[in-house]
């Protein structure tokens, strides 16, 4: 520190302008006014006066411009040309005046007086520079141009003044070894940009002396009030601080954010926006070519190509940031060198003009200017460190939003063999999205890395080696030797997490089939068996997950143990090899600032690296998907260029027949009409609305080939699914125009393939499709009119019109009813509700709690299948097509809704309006009603025809089908057609509704009192969301148990405490090194050497030990955090599937299966892999923060003073941050959802979408998803860089005030070096650790809400399993007769509901066939359901074989009845499984049961017979046969009372019955009772219950039933002939 020449004792120090020296030469004007230094300074104070005086007024007064402000976010918009320029050259311009002002106060304490001329000047013009910065903003952002004409005058005179001063200076020989010389010619410069910039402005836009000023327009964003995201239009200080984000994030305390707040996207970040750029790279690089050129390397080469630019600028901020973190280090040395080094006088700096001057090397040799520039540098280095993040993000964030949607219009063409033939699954296409898109996301991120990461290591190890020599490249190596260990220790950790995922996929799989089935499970008590399988998996994936925590910890490990063996290594080597061993404080902890700066770029390699080899695969799966097979170009007629029109018939199914040519060229150019037309800078909505449905049949003519009446004619037509044999065979057919068209045949003979094979859906070996449309008026007469060909390389099925087509399997979006049925169709009220009466949906929408307006879930989850089955009909009758498919659309209806179906949609709807209908069915009695049938048989056409025709050519073949037809020919008796819905459907969906109004959804309970319009509720909520769920932290914490507990804190505690312990010895050792020398110099040495050097011998053994110690006690802490993951996990997942599966039926009634899932799923992963981490990361950094303020305050105790103030700061920002980041998190979660649902219900529902040509609705439909998904994760992104610059800004602060503090206690009071270098070290780390604390605290609590989620499952009452019988006390045999007496039952489905059934009496013989029937909601299934004590029954009992069921172990009683569902349900796993899990059958039986549900000649045919394998769900099987299995599985359990719920709903009549002779012969001892769906099926039954809202109607005989006229059960039976 340089010190002050001190006064005389008699004088006093005053105060003036120019000094008050006696002899001062700074009033002497002799050599003219101009030559007096002080009066140069006082000449350049003029300017700066001015522009005070001038600007205060304007800027306070406000001159009432608000009323020009346009109506757009007038604050943001920058339309004044070289607007960044200014913002740079005025940040420089301040800096350079902070250094004036220092340098003046320097080089003032030289002189005997105060002279304020050295700095006041400086003083003012920052003054001024922040004046004119802050004028300019609301000039420019107030569109008042004309008052720039203040800042011209003022850069005018400020640079006329300073060029002055400049040349004056340089007359009198000042040169550039003096500081002042060299700052006042950088200010020249400086104003003379700014004057240039302000010329610019002012000509550029004509805005002076100019009659007619440039118009100019605000950008179109921000013209769009719904734009909210203002990053890219701020002004510069607003960008690098996220200033705009403020009024955001403080607002997310008042009300939470959702869709509405964050707004739209601008257009410029939109994923239109961003796939046009990326795709016009592709195209480029196929233009040479004609193709694109194969590979990964192609995609690479375009993401560089689109992507490239603002990475670029990343790399380049990022270099910039971690060359400025060096600062830090060389501060401190400087400062603590300073400090140290003896007081001795310096020589007398030059005195010039008056006026004394400065080299640069004196003013860097004050320690107080360091402190201010090591400020300055780390303001200037968080700033380009957040903008850096920033900018990778973003492209990061739209390159993800491109690569979507270009995957998306890929689905849109591909073949659906891929995914039918299991060579692309659902869950793969899911996976490109939600997975690989994010690799390639974080990859570049992640990018910036990879360049500044070199950079950053060399420069660490110069300067390490510029201040300890060669011990220092040891120290450097051990790190380097120590990089491999960490990458293979990450690319195990990514491999073991790969495994894990393995693990829990095949869990989730077993959980999903648990709960889907879980009413199965528990009526055959086989809860337990499904329930070790489970656990059995979770082990499993616990072993995984130990592994893991075993990686992780050795991870955490190693980032905390490599700095501290480094310093060791480097501080042992150096004491021994320099001779003196200067270890003096200032060396030490620049070093040890060095080492922790170099740890960083090595640890982050390895992530670095593993994210570069995940892209790499990511894009090599991205590259095998793009070249898939693709359907033909016809399917994307409107959104490909034309260049693409040749493209994507390089199929290998190319032009299969020869004899076929491209029709004329006038048709080909009306073919390619629309794609010229594509508007790219409008979205895909309004291309859409330019191309209407009936816009598609334009020129449509009809064949000369084809009947006029034909509307698809295949001829010897050969389809296939693979490149394997046909699945179709020498299809010859035919369809009538505004026909009914039926086609018929068994399970599995391909009617569903013809229907996709007419669509274009199928791949055709040979053969012809041709499509004929209606003619239509458009169709003038020299056109040659054309037949439309379905070929896989001619293009011409362009021309094929819109066809609804309802699937087998119904497909349906996760959106309301309406908008299901309706389908992006324009709402017309009386053809709704016409669509709605003949599809009978009315009474179950009056069921739904919102009406048609209620959601029905993903793959309509909420709904039954007959529910489904008939919503995707209603979408086929509403939609306005000429010719609509519909496949099977009665499997899973009841007669009476097949009925009506047929009556009023297909026969009156479709007929009425012409329309051609191709129906598949099984329900053989319809087929009277058709104009036309095809009947088929294994893959071939059979016969087609009129019903007559097919009575004279195959009278065999209708005999069979006459035998099959229950009922008379055209005999429909509608009166009675009533009962619109089956029971179960009806049940279950009441069930689910209660659910919806008892128990809304999961999330937390505070999302729905928000909705509450009282106010005191909804602050007493946002009061919630403020505060941090500690419950949910002690209730995780707890479930590890108290002895990891103590663990856990007792090693975080120690290990903190050792690190303080070893950077304070290192401070002692260096000082005392420094006094030893200090003490040493005097003496004279030469005589004794021995005594007087140094001995580092005992301060070198306590630091290695100290050390040791601290590396074991990291390890301690690594393995304990882990550990204690890793038993919560355990605890919680074991607690959590215990719970789920003893919970009663209701649990699953009334809440979402979905809910339930995602606790086993997405809350289970958070607990096994990001808590512990979080929880690490989150101790870690607070007790850093906490360790390091102590340290600070205990060097200098004043710094408690500033640190209040700080810290209320603190506090609020992250109080506020907190709850933005949680709202935002869960909105980029919950954004994401849809998309990825939107992409796995595209892809099923791919057929339906092409057959209605209504790609470009759903491209649109995925446009908005991407870019909700798109804007949530960027508000996340900019406001985590809002806390990180307001952390890291506060950081600065903490380390400005510690050097203030700490430098001013060293001078005055003799505090040693080493405890300062100690301080700062401590000070520099604070700035690092402080945003890490926030934003793992916002992490934590975001990730406590999986806690939270699962300790509300937790609370669930189970069901009561013990009875007051034992397990030894029930018979062996029971029931062995099943005889069932039925005594004043009354049933509920939960105490808070009515009664379903109510005081009900019966009594059933032993071996007796009961049938039930009843309307919908009389209490058939609660009938079936209460003897299982599935439901509550609190009055009365049942008695089965003289045993009371209530006093029966709940598992003993379920365990030996048998009942089958209506759904048919079966598991993954083999057909033995499937019959019967428990094992304990023998081959005989099981073949036994297979043949009496004829399905023995079945499985016989598949490879392995009963250990073939059964796919999720049954999928391989068809519905009919799924049933069957069902019932085998009931036969296989030989118990005395079976009970059938609707079981033979989806069986086609000819299966059924067999079914109900084979009940009868193979349950002849047995009692059966039946609950009916087709009344028929109880004709033969002993005894018959009809039912009415829960209580008995008539109880009798059918033959007594039927004998009485006036029977509720002789009216059924009338109905269902």
């Amino acid at each position: 520190m340089i010190p002050r020449y001190k006064p005389s004792p008699g004088s006093t120090m005053s105060l003036a302008f120019c000094g008050t020296e006696n002899n001062s030469a700074a009033y002497n004007v002799d050599g003219g006014v101009l030559n007096n230094g002080c009066f140069l300074d006082a000449l350049n104070v003029v300017p700066h006066v001015f522009l005070l005086f001038i600007t205060f007024p304007i800027l306070f007064i406000g001159w009432g411009s608000q009323s020009s402000k346009v109506h757009i976010h007038h604050s943001t918009w920058l339309h004044f040309p070289g607007h960044n320029l200014r913002w740079i050259l005025t940040f420089v311009l301040l800096f350079v005046l902070v250094c004036e002002i220092a340098e003046g106060i320097v080089s003032d304490g030289f002189s005997q007086s105060l002279h304020l001329h050295l700095y006041m000047p400086a003083a003012l013009a920052f003054m001024a520079g922040v004046t004119s910065i802050v004028y300019y903003h609301n000039i420019e952002t107030s569109n008042f141009p004309k008052l720039l004409s203040a800042l011209l005058i003022y850069w005018v005179l400020a640079f006329t003044m300073k060029t002055i001063k400049f040349a004056k200076y340089t007359e009198h020989g000042i040169g550039l070894r003096q500081l002042r010389y060299c700052i006042t010619g950088l200010l020249v410069l400086l104003y003379g940009l700014l004057l240039a910039v302000e010329i610019n402005v002012i000509l550029g836009r004509r805005y002076m002396c100019f009659a007619d000023p440039t118009e100019v327009k605000p950008p179109e964003d921000l013209q769009d009030l719904g734009v909210r995201f203002l990053q890219p239009f701020v002004n510069l200080l607003s960008k690098s601080t996220y200033w705009w984000m403020n009024k955001f994030i403080t607002s997310a305390h008042k009300r939470p954010i959702d869709l509405k707040v964050i707004g739209k996207l601008p257009i410029a970040m939109r994923a239109l926006t961003n796939y046009i750029k990326l795709r016009k790279e592709f195209e480029d690089q196929k233009r040479p070519q004609g193709t694109a050129p194969p590979g990964p390397k192609w995609i690479w080469q375009a993401l560089r190509k689109a992507f490239g630019r603002p990475l670029i600028l990343s790399i380049m901020l990022r270099v910039l940031a971690d060359l400025l973190g060096f600062v830090g280090p060389l501060c401190i040395s400087g400062i603590v060198h300073h400090i140290s080094k003896d007081n001795r006088t310096i020589q007398q700096p030059m005195k010039l003009l008056g006026i004394y001057f400065i080299s640069s090397k004196e003013f860097l040799e004050n320690a107080y200017v360091l402190a201010v520039l090591l400020f300055f540098a780390l303001l200037l280095q968080r700033t380009f460190l957040q903008a850096s993040y920033y900018a990778a993000i973003e492209t990061g964030i739209n390159l993800r939003g491109a690569i979507q949607t270009k995957i998306y219009n890929k689905i849109m063409r591909m073949c659906t063999s891929n995914m039918s033939m299991g060579e692309l699954t659902v869950a793969q296409i899911c996976n490109l999205v939600a997975i690989d898109t994010n690799q390639l996301m974080w990859f570049f991120f992640l990018c910036p890395n990879l360049w500044a990461m070199p950079i950053q290591i060399i420069v660490g190890v110069i300067l390490l080696y510029y201040l300890l020599g060669v011990s220092a490249l040891i120290g450097a190596s051990v790190i380097a030797v120590l990089a491999p260990v960490q990458y293979f220790v990450a690319t195990k950790l990514s491999h073991t997490q790969k495994t894990t995922l393995e693990y829990s996929g095949e869990r989730l799989k077993k959980t999903n089939e648990l709960l889907r089935g879980v009413k199965l499970l528990k009526l055959y008590a086989w809860e337990n068996i499904f329930r070790d399988s489970v656990e059995e998996t979770r082990g499993r994936e616990l072993s995984s997950l130990r592994a893991f925590a075993i990686y992780t910890s050795i991870s955490m490990f190693m980032n905390a143990a490599i700095p501290i063996a480094a310093v060791l290594t480097t501080f042992v080597v150096h004491v021994h090899i320099s001779e003196d061993g200067d270890l003096s404080p200032a060396v030490a902890f620049a070093s040890l600032s060095l080492f922790h700066i170099l740890v960083t770029p090595l640890f982050l390699l390895s992530s670095v690296v593993r994210s570069t080899v995940k892209a790499l695969v990511s894009v090599q799966k991205l590259s095998e998907f793009f070249s898939c097979d693709e359907i033909g170009d016809e399917q994307e007629p409107r959104a490909t260029l034309t260049s693409g029109y040749s493209n994507h018939n390089q199929n290998k199914y190319h032009a299969v027949s020869s004899s076929e040519s491209l029709p004329s060229s006038s048709f080909l150019s009306r073919c390619l009409q629309p794609l010229k037309v594509v508007n790219r800078k409008r979205p895909a909505r309004d291309d859409w609305n330019n191309f209407s449905p009936r816009g598609d049949q334009e020129a449509d003519g009809v064949s000369q080939g084809v009947d006029q009446d034909t509307c698809i004619k295949i001829t010897a037509g050969y389809f296939t699914w693979t490149d394997g044999p046909a699945t179709l065979c020498n299809v010859d057919i035919k369809v009538p125009f505004g026909k009914l068209t039926m086609i018929v045949g068994q399970v599995g003979c391909g009617k569903s393939s013809l229907l996709l094979a007419a669509l274009g859906e199928m791949q055709r070996v040979s053969g012809t499709v041709m499509w004929n449309s209606l003619p239509s008026p458009e169709c003038h007469g020299d056109e040659s009119p054309t037949p439309d060909r379905d070929a896989a390389g001619d293009g011409t099925v362009r021309k094929r019109g819109p066809v609804a087509y309802a699937s087998q399997k119904p497909w349906l979006l996760n959106a309301t009813i309406v908008e299901n049925v309706t389908f992006e169709m324009p709402m017309i009220k009386s053809r709704y509700n016409a669509v709605i009466e003949a599809c009978s949906l009315q009474p179950d929408i009056d069921i739904l709690p919102q009406g048609d307006q209620t959601e029905v879930g993903e793959r309509g989850i909420i709904l039954s299948g007959g529910q489904k089955q008939r919503i995707s009909v209603a979408r086929a009758l509403y939609q306005q097509t000429n010719v609509v498919f519909l496949d099977d659309p009665f499997s899973a209806l009841d007669i009476h809704l097949s009925d009506h179906l047929m009556q009023d949609g297909i026969l009156k709807m479709l007929r009425e309006e012409k329309r051609t209908v191709v129906l598949v069915t099984h329900k053989l009695q319809y087929l009277p009603h058709a104009d036309w049938i095809i009947a088929m048989k294994e893959g071939t056409i059979q016969t087609e025809g009129t019903l007559k025709d097919i009575q004279k050519s195959e009278p065999e073949l209708f005999e069979q089908w006459k035998t099959l037809m229950h009922r008379q020919d055209q005999e429909f008796q509608t009166e009675t057609v009533t009962e619109t819905m089956t029971d179960l459907e009806r049940k279950n969906l009441r069930r689910a509704m209660y659910s919806r109004e008892a128990a809304k959804t999961e999330e937390d309970e505070e999302e729905e009192s928000m909705e509450s319009e009282d106010d005191d509720n909804l602050s007493q909520v946002m009061r919630q969301r403020a505060t941090i769920p500690w419950r949910s932290c002690g209730a995780y914490l707890s479930s590890a148990g108290p002895l990891l507990l103590s663990l856990l804190l007792l090693s975080q505690l120690l290990k903190h405490s050792l690190m303080v312990a070893i950077d304070y010895w290192l401070a002692r050792w260096t000082s005392h090194v420094i006094s030893a020398k200090a003490d040493g110099s005097p003496r004279n040495c030469s005589a004794a050497t021995q005594d007087c050097s140094f001995s580092h011998a005992w301060y070198l053994s306590v630091f290695s030990v100290l050390c040791c110690l601290g590396i074991v006690l990291c390890l301690a802490t690594s393995v304990a955090v882990e550990w204690t993951g890793l038993a919560a996990a355990k605890e919680l997942h074991h607690g959590l599937l215990n719970k789920i599966i003893l919970a009663p039926m209701r649990l699953f009634e009334t809440t979402p299966l979905g809910s339930i899932l995602n606790r086993f799923s997405t809350d289970t992963n958070t607990i096994d892999q990001h808590i512990p981490t979080t929880l690490e990361c989150l101790s870690r950094s607070t007790l850093l923060c906490v360790s390091a303020m102590a340290v600070i305050s205990y060097v200098t105790p004043v710094f408690l003073i500033a640190l209040l103030p700080l810290a209320v700061t603190c506090y609020f920002i992250q109080k506020y941050f907190r709850v933005a980041s949680r709202d935002l998190q869960q909105l980029e979660d919950s954004t994401q959802l849809p998309l990825l649902s939107h992409f796995s219900e595209t892809v099923e529902g791919l057929p339906t979408i092409r057959a209605l040509r209504y790609e470009p609705r759903f491209r649109h439909r995925l446009l908005q998803f991407t870019d909700a998904n798109n804007i949530a994760s960027l508000f996340l992104t900019a406001a985590n860089r809002w806390l990180e610059v307001r952390m890291e800004y506060i950081g600065a602060c903490v380390v400005l005030v510690a050097a203030v503090a700490s430098i001013s206690s060293s001078l005055y009071n003799q505090l040693s070096p080493g405890l300062v270098g100690l301080g700062l070290t401590y000070a520099l780390m604070v700035s690092n650790y402080m945003n890490w604390m926030v934003r793992n605290l916002a992490d934590m609590e975001v990730q406590l809400g999986a806690v939270k989620r699962i300790n509300g499952l937790l609370r669930t009452e189970a069901e009561n399993y013990e009875g007051l019988l034992t397990v030894s006390q029930v018979p062996d045999g029971w029931p062995r007769h099943g005889e069932i007496k039925i005594q004043n039952l009354s049933v509920r489905y939960d105490a808070s509901l009515k009664p379903v059934l109510k005081n009900v009496n019966a009594h059933v013989s032993p071996g007796q066939k009961v049938g039930i029937c009843g309307r919908t909601g009389s209490g058939k299934s609660s009938f079936s359901l209460a003897f299982f004590r599935m439901v509550d029954m609190f009055e009365g009992r049942i008695v089965i074989d003289n045993i009371d069921i209530s006093k029966l172990p709940l598992q003993t009683l379920r365990s030996r009845l048998s009942i089958i569902l209506q759904d048919p349900i079966l598991f993954s796993g083999t057909i033995r499984f499937n019959l019967d899990p428990e094992m304990k059958a023998t081959d005989e039986m099981l073949w036994e049961a297979l043949e009496i549900a004829q399905l023995k000649s079945v499985v016989k045919t598949l490879p392995g017979g009963l250990d073939a394998i059964v796919t999720e769900g049954g999928e391989n099987f068809s519905q009919g046969q799924r049933q069957l299995f069902c019932l085998a599985r009931a036969f296989v359990r030989k118990s005395s009372i079976l009970i059938m719920d609707e079981a033979t709903a989806s069986i086609d009549m000819a299966t059924e019955s067999i079914l109900q002779k084979v009940v009868m012969t193979a349950f002849a001892d047995r009692t059966v009772v039946t609950i009916a769906h087709r009344v028929h099926t109880i004709l033969n039954a002993d005894l018959v219950i009809v039912m009415k809202r829960g209580i008995i109607l008539e109880y009798d005989t059918p033959q007594a039933l039927l004998a009485s006229e006036d029977s509720v059960f002789a009216s059924f039976v009338r109905a269902d002939k």
